[in-house]
């Protein structure tokens, strides 16, 4: 039976072509932007969780200021605050804290082979601890050359992406490069971390930097931290709080540094992430609020149009119920059809966006979310606007009484 009213609700709509088009646009458009919409949304949180993990789920980053700060950024410059080596050492006494690096972060311009370039420079002590503790990050592991070792005063080594993509001539192990107009000798290249921040960087020995930048006494940007294993991230973060609260003479509620565990950035990263993905699908949903109208109308005028064939079809032994689900099943096909248009729409925006960002980037940062779930909760959804928009005028065309249906013509 359900068969049978569906035949009758594509034929109706073969012989509405034009109308039923124009009555599509308005779901496919509303489920195509929240498709896309959630497919990059998604694909961008996960591009988060897969960095934090690359970072590593036991590190701690400590950056100037109150208010939080984004790993990679030269805090100082929009901090009054500053961190120090003696608030590095500081850290490292924790308990708890396995090691603890201090980082000058500088945007320079690089020269290779007369092309100027803009990146940005990493600087970290070359002792060796130091160097087995950046063994452990992703984004600072040599792929080919070696690491920084003591001694070394105007050696570099340089990210992926800067090494392949950023000049016309790869840059080689050996090969020189100019920054801020000295001349560094590259000794390694990092392995690609798919993170064009940080595959664009080149790291230098921290005393250089220092010298380079004219950084007042023994400041750094970022203070990155392991907690020892058995030990729990967070609570060896409120440790260290409470030590660089002490140390630098601040009250609670009141601190000039921001302490952060892997799992705070995702959730802080991922929360702004959601408000603005809830924002834009709540706006693509007006759309469909539009589609429902435009359904509502075509059936109404679809009811008008069929009244004489309601007419017949209850002088046959038809039901109101019957009536109800010929047109229900209508309803419901012009949004699950405006629906597949629209998830398939949706999905090539997005995967459109994912292509162009990531050339933009050099990289596969990005990654477009598709699951079956997204596609049937889409069609559903569309399925359930159509039928719900086709519940008025069915009624209506229901509780048509068979002698004044016949009569009209």
């Amino acid at each position: 039976m359900i068969g049978d009213y569906l035949g009758l609700a594509l034929i109706n709509l073969a012989h509405r072509r034009l109308r039923s088009w124009l009555t599509l646009i308005g779901i496919f458009i509303g489920i195509a932007a929240v498709v896309s919409l959630i497919s990059i949304g998604q694909g961008l949180e996960d591009s988060i969780q897969r960095q934090a993990q690359q970072v590593g789920a036991d590190r701690i980053i400590i950056t100037p200021g109150g208010g939080g700060g984004v790993v990679g950024v030269a805090m100082s410059e929009y901090s009054t605050a500053k961190l120090t080596d003696k608030d590095v050492d500081a850290v490292r006494s924790v308990n708890g804290i396995d090691y603890a690096i201090g980082v000058v972060v500088q945007f320079v311009k690089i020269e290779f082979d007369g092309e100027v370039k803009e990146t940005q420079v990493f600087a970290t002590s070359v002792d060796p601890k130091t160097t087995d503790f950046i063994k452990q990050v992703d984004y600072f592991v040599v792929e080919e050359g070696r690491y920084l070792r003591e001694g070394d005063r105007y050696k570099a080594t340089i990210g992926r992406n800067i090494a392949d993509e950023m000049f016309k001539r790869t840059i080689g192990k050996g090969d020189k490069v100019i920054i801020e107009g000295i001349s560094f000798d590259v000794v390694g290249i990092n392995k690609l971390s798919g993170n064009p921040f940080h595959d664009d960087k080149v790291t230098i020995p921290l005393d250089t930097a220092r010298e380079m930048f004219k950084k007042k006494g023994e400041e750094v940007q970022i203070i990155s931290a392991k907690a020892q294993e058995g030990f729990s991230p967070s609570k060896v973060a409120e440790d260290v709080k409470k030590k660089l609260r002490r140390e630098r003479g601040v009250k609670e509620d009141e601190e000039d540094f921001s302490v952060q565990t892997a799992e705070q950035m995702i959730k802080s990263f991922t929360s702004v992430l959601d408000i603005v993905r809830y924002v834009l699908v709540g706006i693509a949903s007006i759309s469909l609020v539009v589609g429902g109208v435009g359904i509502m109308n075509t059936m109404y005028t679809s009811v008008i149009e069929r009244t004489h064939q309601i007419g017949i079809m209850k002088a046959v032994g038809a039901r109101n119920w019957d009536i109800m689900q010929v047109f229900l099943a209508e309803a419901g096909l012009l949004g699950f059809v405006g629906g597949a248009i629209g998830c398939g729409l949706g999905l090539l925006i997005s995967k459109t966006a994912e292509l162009v960002a990531n050339q933009q980037l050099g990289s596969d940062m990005l990654r477009a979310y598709v699951s079956w779930n997204l596609i049937a909760g889409a069609l559903l959804f569309s399925f359930i606007v159509g039928s719900i928009s086709g519940v008025f005028p069915a009624r209506k065309a229901a509780l048509l009484k068979p002698v004044d249906a016949l009569r009209f013509r």
